[in-house]
Formats: structure tokens, C-alpha cells, sequence
């Protein structure tokens, strides 16, 4: 896996390659099925005028569906930029600095709090300074930010910037996206500047994805068939509304450049860690105390009583947990937290990490045969790790 810059490891025949996205997919009106008839030549010059009449009727049709395209381009690039960052770069030994290195992305500018702020990928920025950070706005300006800010674990950057006439795009909820919704992705594939593309969902909630050695711990991609490619990492998704529902990151490919599978952050993911980061400086997570069962699998399910291997299975619970505190036990498997049905123990980590620190939560459990519905107060790790 690969983000949208440079980094690759291999997904059995594919790399993920942290870039960004450029979507692209046919959004066309209905079309009735062809007939053998339609590809006969007609030489006969008023069967070809009608002909050219019926397709420009078609046409104009279709031009009606890609106006809409048109419209969410115009309305939504004023807020995208490009960034370049220089860094410093240090030798494989650690001792000193050998050189400056530059990483190029994509951003796009939002209102929160009601200030204005860019979003980007952390991998974009990491290690350089704002002085040393380059924001390209659509109208050829050049600012700098005056604060950045990001968190490792979801690849998540949100930089502050003061300049007049700044374009804002409005959020959209990414937890109402599905399967087949059409998307759109604008961004600085290989540094051409505010690249336009769209595509449609492919998959929501993929996880496990090998994002190179530092990783993401927390994910939670859409799946796009958008083309993604280095340069576009930062860049927003939007829907047809032009509405901003992810951040484009990072794309499977085996040769470095689009396949037709890239991956968005969830632009609800986006802001709930955007705005702890603002506020705070950092990211409060949310913890249950509990070391879950990775290998938990059809043989250990069956014998439990449970038709196949769902949910997250506990090995362990931290004494003074919230786990331990609301009486989950050893070998519980949690089916439900906070209404969502658990897939398995990374699908139980992220959501718990995303999940308001003091929050009580609903939970489902399946114990020894019975199905119980219980709730856990989630802890803040940090405050946890502090005192114990």
C-alpha cells in the first residue's frame, strides 16, 4: 500500500501508495441496448441528417447529467490548493542533517470554529516547518501557514492560515455514503495543480491496509475507483452536492500509479480528529482496556457455540479499566458496540479510538450461549497510562 507520495509495500500483487485521488468512472444518462441495425452505414443523405439530429438530441441529454460535473468543479476549486513542503533529511545512521527534501500534496481549505483552516495528509507536511511549507492557492497566490498540526495514527493534518478571499468548502457526511454513490476528486496528481477526475464508491470500512513503515493505525477507508496518483495525497472527495466527504490518501497499485483502487479518509473521521488537534494540540483516544483475540478464528467460534467468527473476542481486561469497571469478562466476544455491528478486533480498536473520550457506550456481548446488552463508559489512554 502506498500514500499519495511515495511510500510502497505489497498486498499480494499490489503496493499502497499514499497519494490522493482522481476519480474516474462513467456517469452517463440511460441508453437503451444496441441493435444490430444501429452499426449498418446509411448512404442515403437525409437518413444521415436525421441521424446527426437523434445523436445531438442524445447528446444534449447527456451534457445535461455532466453540467452537474461542471457546476461542483467551479464551485468547490477556489478551495483546493497545492502544497509543497520542504524537509529536513537525516542519514540511515541518525547523526545529522545530509540534505532538504520535498513532498508534494493536495489540501483543501474549510471553515471550523469559525476560523479557516486547510486539510491535508500528515505524510505531506511531517518534519517541516510552516515556514517552510508552501500553500498554492487556485488564484496563484502563495501563503504560508501560521500553525500546523497531526496525528500519526490517522495520517491526519489540519493546518491554520490567515489570508483575504480565502474559499471555503462545506462538509458533508461521509456516514451516509454508499456503495455506487458518485464521487469526485480534485488534487496535484504528479503537480498538475487542481486535476480534476470522478468515479463512484467501491467498498467503505477497509482496514488492514499496508500503509509502509510507519503506517496508519486507525482506518477506516472508502474504497474509490477515482484515479489516484503521487501528488494527490490531501486532496478532498466530494460528493455531487459538492459537499467534502474524504481526503484522499492513498492508492493499491503495483506499478506506482492508479489501478482503479484508491482510499479516502472518511471526512467524519476528519473532523472529529481535526477538532481535537485544534483545540487541544493532540488526540485524546478513547480505550476499553482489553487485549483482543487476533487469531480468533472458525475452530475457537464453533466451539464457543457461535456459527462462524464474528465480533472481537477478549484474551485479557487492564485491571482498573473501563472494561474491567463494567464487568467484561474473558472470553466474551463483543457484537455490538455503540449500535455497530463488529466485523472482527481491528474493526473493535478503531472504533473505539474514534469514540468521544467519557462517553458511555451501548455494547453487546456474547457469553457463554447468551447474547447480553450491556454499556462501558470508554477512558481517556493518556490519562490511564499517566496514572497507572
Amino acid at each position: 500500500m502506498g500514500r499519495c507520495g511515495s511510500l510502497s509495500r505489497g498486498m499480494t500483487s499490489f503496493g499502497v501508495l499514499l497519494l490522493g485521488v482522481a476519480l474516474a468512472s462513467p456517469l452517463t444518462a440511460p441508453t437503451r441496448a444496441m441493435a444490430q441495425d444501429d452499426f449498418q452505414v446509411s448512404y442515403d443523405s437525409a437518413e444521415r441528417d436525421r441521424q446527426y439530429a437523434e445523436l445531438a438530441s442524445d447528446v444534449e441529454a447527456l451534457e445535461r447529467h455532466l453540467s452537474l460535473l461542471k457546476k461542483v468543479v467551479k464551485l468547490v476549486s477556489p478551495a483546493v490548493v497545492h502544497i509543497e513542503a520542504e524537509k529536513s533529511a537525516n542519514d540511515s545512521t541518525g547523526y545529522g542533517r545530509t540534505g532538504m527534501v520535498e513532498e508534494a500534496g493536495s489540501g483543501v481549505i474549510v471553515e471550523m470554529q469559525g476560523k479557516i483552516y486547510i486539510l491535508t495528509n500528515r505524510h505531506v507536511v511531517k518534519m517541516a516547518k510552516p515556514s517552510d511549507i508552501k500553500i498554492k492557492l487556485a488564484d496563484s497566490r502563495e501563503i504560508h501557514p501560521t500553525e500546523v498540526w497531526a496525528d500519526a495514527g490517522t495520517d491526519i493534518a489540519v493546518m491554520s492560515v490567515s489570508a483575504p478571499n480565502l474559499v471555503s468548502v462545506r462538509f458533508g457526511d461521509s456516514g451516509k455514503m454508499e456503495i455506487g454513490d458518485f464521487v469526485i476528486a480534485v488534487g496535484s496528481p504528479f503537480g498538475l495543480s487542481r486535476s480534476v477526475t470522478y468515479g463512484i464508491i467501491s467498498a467503505t470500512g477497509r482496514r488492514d491496509l499496508d500503509l509502509g513503515d510507519e503506517g496508519v493505525r486507525f482506518q477506516n477507508f472508502i474504497q474509490t475507483d477515482a484515479a489516484i496518483n503521487p501528488g494527490n495525497s490531501g486532496g478532498p472527495l466530494l460528493n455531487l452536492r459538492g459537499e467534502l466527504v474524504g481526503i484522499n490518501t492513498a492508492i493499491a497499485s503495483s506499478s506506482g500509479g492508479n489501478e482503479g483502487i484508491g482510499f479516502s479518509i472518511p471526512i467524519n473521521m476528519v473532523r472529529h480528529i481535526a477538532t481535537q488537534l485544534i483545540e487541544n494540540g493532540a488526540v485524546s483516544r478513547a480505550f476499553l482496556g482489553v487485549v483482543l483475540d487476533s487469531k480468533f478464528g472458525p475452530t475457537v467460534a464453533t466451539q464457543m457455540g457461535l456459527p462462524r467468527p464474528i465480533g472481537a473476542r477478549i484474551n485479557a481486561i487492564t485491571v482498573g479499566s473501563p472494561a474491567a469497571e463494567a464487568r467484561l469478562q474473558v472470553d466474551d466476544v463483543v457484537l455490538q458496540f455503540n449500535g455497530i455491528v463488529i466485523e472482527n478486533d481491528t474493526h473493535l480498536v478503531n472504533l473505539v479510538a474514534l469514540t468521544e473520550v467519557g462517553k458511555e457506550v451501548p455494547i453487546v456481548v456474547y457469553r457463554q450461549g447468551k447474547t447480553l446488552r450491556m454499556s462501558v463508559k470508554v477512558g481517556d489512554r493518556n490519562a490511564f497510562d499517566l496514572q497507572h
